[in-house]
């Protein structure tokens, strides 16, 4: 190599901890959730997606936790949320608020050591009516709480009510504008997430 040449820095790679708030296995969420792995791994250098499934989860219940320990499904759930660099959040909205899975799995790695602290996080949505504003609002508002730092812009809330064709009859997102726009999103997760480092 020539004395005199550039090279460009690999950047750094983060690692996302995907939930998705629906358990149903052909959720639009999953699907957006598939859409931003793939995304990152065409186009997106540094940035990695992994889903993490929170339907193993027991409902929180104190007497299950012994000695400061949890259960070997929540340890391991609390450690891949410890080990990311930031969260994606996909969440479908219920009773005009956030989904019992989710808010389970959040409250299980609230535990102490608090496992959500200082890390960067991003919200997308596909619900019906709203779109799931409603359901993203709380989940902004628990992580005050638990001193997550969402990004503000851009927002992703799909009206995700028939007649539409943003996704196929597998669940999978085929709309170029709506992978665009996920895209912008897990763009700035990532410029967001340097930052806060």
């Amino acid at each position: 190599m020539a004395a005199n040449s550039i090279t460009t820095p690999t950047p750094a790679l983060l690692k996302v901890a995907a939930l998705c708030g629906s358990l149903r296995r052909a959720s639009r969420n999953r699907a957006l959730i598939r859409c931003a792995i793939e995304i990152c791994n065409e186009s997106i250098p540094g940035l990695k997606v992994e889903f993490i499934d929170i339907e193993p989860l027991p409902f929180v219940n104190t007497d299950l936790e012994k000695d400061g320990t949890y259960p070997p499904v929540v340890e391991a759930f609390r450690q891949k949320i410890l080990e990311a660099d930031c969260i994606l959040f996909a969440s479908p909205e219920y009773n005009y608020s956030v989904s019992a899975p989710l808010k389970n799995a959040i409250d299980w790695a609230s535990r102490p050591p608090n496992v959500w602290a200082d890390k960067a996080a991003a919200i997308v949505s596909a619900a019906g009516g709203s779109g799931g504003k409603r359901s993203q609002y709380h989940i902004r508002q628990i992580g005050v709480f638990l001193d997550l730092h969402f990004i503000n812009k851009p927002e992703l809330f799909i009206a995700a009510k028939p007649p539409q064709s943003f996704f196929d009859n597998d669940g999978n997102v085929i709309d170029p504008d709506i992978k665009e726009r996920l895209k912008k999103i897990l763009l700035s997760l990532q410029a967001f997430t340097l930052r806060l480092r």
